[in-house]
């Protein structure tokens, strides 16, 4: 979609959060009203038909736009949170990044196969945070699961759409 004002809006960092990363700094998009509106509107045009009733919110930017959108569709909002920051008892999935082990959970009744869930985060690079989330998603056997980026980055031979090739349909608003 790569609508204008979003990416007139995109602040870029170079060699963030080290040398040879450019940094996609989405805050500068949630801070500005046109463009909240401008995500919300085109999230909603993509999964206004498709029955979704959890929005899957990735720690931590990927809650601003699941909350938004899932008030705007009257769904529930879950979180996808790092280890240790949800207070019951949760499921987990561990996944390799390029500097180690992460682990992403959820809580054990955060969704149930009456669910059609959209996962949702802010960045898709490498893809390996979302994968893990996928993962755990599917460990509640909801009817349906869909994935939703703000900002899909293949301009440093990042792949990480390829991870989801006959798992999941994944959308993005912006492809860098």
């Amino acid at each position: 979609m790569n609508n204008k004002t979003l990416m007139e809006h995109l602040r870029c960092i170079p060699d963030f959060p080290k040398k040879g990363i450019n940094f996609r700094d989405v805050t500068t998009l949630y801070k500005d009203a046109e463009c909240m509106k401008i995500m919300l509107d085109e999230m909603y045009e993509l999964y206004k038909d498709k029955g979704i009733t959890k929005i899957v919110g990735v720690e931590s930017r990927g809650f601003v736009m699941a909350a938004a959108l899932a008030a705007k569709m009257g769904a529930g909002v879950v979180l996808a949170r790092k280890p240790g920051k949800l207070p019951a008892t949760v499921i987990k999935e561990s996944f390799t990044k390029e500097y180690g082990v992460d682990i992403v959970e959820m809580h054990i009744d955060s969704i149930d196969e009456n669910d059609v869930v959209l996962i949702h985060d802010d960045l898709l690079a490498t893809g390996g945070t979302a994968l893990a989330t996928y993962k755990l998603v599917k460990h509640f056997h909801p009817k349906n699961i869909y994935m939703n980026f703000i900002i899909e980055i293949t301009d440093e031979g990042l792949h990480g759409r390829d991870k989801f090739k006959g798992l999941v349909d994944v959308t993005t608003l912006m492809v860098i």
